[in-house]
């Protein structure tokens, strides 16, 4: 028999579960239910902005290099006269 380390199964969900219920009480499960997604909610809104900021300095560089003339450029425009 091959024992596969992995997801848990189906009997294993509902032995954590009995024992968190056991653990906590059922009256405290949905408080802590609430507090997690509250705290992923946050994580996620904390990883949003981060890469909003890393898209805008990513368009400010793009927009600044866009911006200056390259030296290529301004050699040709100085030897066209």
């Amino acid at each position: 028999m091959q024992i596969i380390m992995g997801m848990p199964g189906g009997f294993e969900i509902v032995i954590i579960v009995m024992i968190i219920l056991l653990l906590f009480g059922a009256k405290r499960i949905p408080e802590l239910a609430r507090g997690i997604g509250q705290g992923i909610q946050e994580f996620r809104k904390a990883s949003d902005d981060i890469k909003k900021e890393i898209d805008k300095g990513a368009d400010d560089i793009k927009n600044s290099a866009s911006a200056r003339p390259s030296k290529e450029t301004e050699s040709e425009s100085n030897s066209d006269k």
